[in-house]
């Protein structure tokens, strides 16, 4: 009797295993996340499910534009990282300038309204929503600190239809 106890037992230490790791996936290396509002647009759509990258930054650096999930307040944004830290921003005529050099953006945003210069303090980043006209980003709630950066997200998930990497 005993040996068929063990058995059964030992039928479900795959499911176990299978379960205790899909709790450690969620918890410390992906998650999903939802995309809230245009601000990303034509990126990404409101209401778009993508995957939260948590882990990867714990090994690499975050890089200019990166498309990256901030935890502002009591909600989560999804913005673009434009200025990376100790770097100076500005937008004139829609042109992107770092440290007063133009810098190529191979990506589709609306119009950048002209602002100048703006330092990104040590261990902040700045960022912007690629819908510009309609987006609540660095130009209204300042550089975003790195801790305040929980992880990065360029795969989206849900509507199937816009199922794959997003950049």
């Amino acid at each position: 009797m005993p040996e068929k106890k063990q058995f059964c037992f030992q039928e479900f230490i795959p499911y176990l295993l299978i379960i205790v790791v899909v709790i450690l996936l969620k918890a410390f290396v992906v998650s999903p996340i939802r995309v809230n509002g245009e601000s990303m647009e034509d990126t990404l759509h409101d209401k778009d499910i993508m995957l939260l990258d948590e882990i990867s930054y714990r090994f690499s650096e975050i890089e200019r534009f990166d498309i990256v999930v901030i935890h502002y307040r009591d909600e989560y944004l999804i913005k673009r990282v434009i200025g990376l830290p100790g770097e100076t921003v500005a937008y004139l005529d829609n042109q992107l300038y770092i440290n007063g050099k133009k810098v190529a953006e191979d990506f589709e945003h609306e119009k950048t309204s002209d602002f100048s210069e703006i330092k990104v303090p040590d261990d902040e980043y700045f960022v912007l929503g690629d819908n510009r006209v309609n987006s609540t980003d660095s130009r209204i709630i300042g550089t975003i600190s790195r801790e305040d950066i929980k992880g990065k997200t360029s795969f989206t998930i849900y509507p199937f239809s816009r199922f794959g990497k997003k950049e």
